[in-house]
């Protein structure tokens, strides 16, 4: 974007009622910061990206902040002028995964409002932690200072917990009670099954047992 500096012309009379017109430059507003902002964004998107393509087919042992500087080419304090740590790097990609799970879910739930939508958003949860076991590892699995229930909790774990929420409709104070159990079982589910405690052909069964725990008459 060009930046343009604006013209404001003066009339001026002079002695012999001759009008001359002055013309002065006077700056744009200055769009520094704007651009700034943009290009901190942007590298801050493409340090996350570069942390969950290398998780993805290594692990997350090898994320490390030198390995993120080799990869993306920007020196090691770049990298810690963002992020503060390799933890602080791990917490901002978690809490992307919460954003994106909470997605999913609520895309199940309101595509299947007059089904079982405990049923859809079971299987969305399940889903997105087998398509994405490196991100949904370092979401719950690693140890991370995101905080959990709590007045600092961010916006996009808040956002994924409504999705769960949301399907408890008319328990009162229950709900949430409920919601933190139906979660648990999901994560369980989930993650004894990453861990290959468990076996993967009764996956269905034990959907289907858990939404009949879970579905309450409206």
């Amino acid at each position: 974007m060009q930046e343009h500096s604006s013209i404001i012309f003066h009339c001026v009379r002079c002695s012999s009622d001759a009008i001359i017109i002055r013309m002065e430059a006077t700056p744009a507003p200055s769009r520094i910061a704007e651009r700034k902002l943009r290009d901190n964004e942007a590298r801050r998107a493409q340090i996350i990206r570069a942390a969950r393509r290398i998780s993805e087919i290594e692990g997350w042992p090898s994320v490390t902040v030198r390995r993120l500087s080799d990869e993306i080419s920007y020196s090691q304090p770049v990298l810690y002028s963002h992020f503060g740590s390799r933890e602080g790097i791990l917490a901002a990609v978690a809490i992307e995964g919460f954003q994106e799970i909470g997605v999913a879910l609520e895309k199940a739930r309101k595509r299947d409002k007059h089904g079982n939508t405990v049923e859809s958003v079971a299987a969305a949860y399940l889903g997105f932690a087998a398509s994405s076991p490196a991100l949904y590892e370092v979401m719950f699995s690693l140890s991370l200072s995101v905080p959990f229930g709590e007045a600092a909790t961010p916006p996009e774990l808040r956002f994924a917990f409504v999705q769960l929420l949301e399907l408890f409709p008319g328990q009162g104070a229950k709900a949430e009670v409920l919601a933190e159990l139906f979660w648990a079982s999901l994560h369980g589910v989930a993650e004894l099954t990453r861990t290959r405690r468990f076996p993967r052909s009764r996956q269905k069964e034990r959907v289907k047992a858990l939404v009949k725990i879970f579905t309450f008459p409206r």
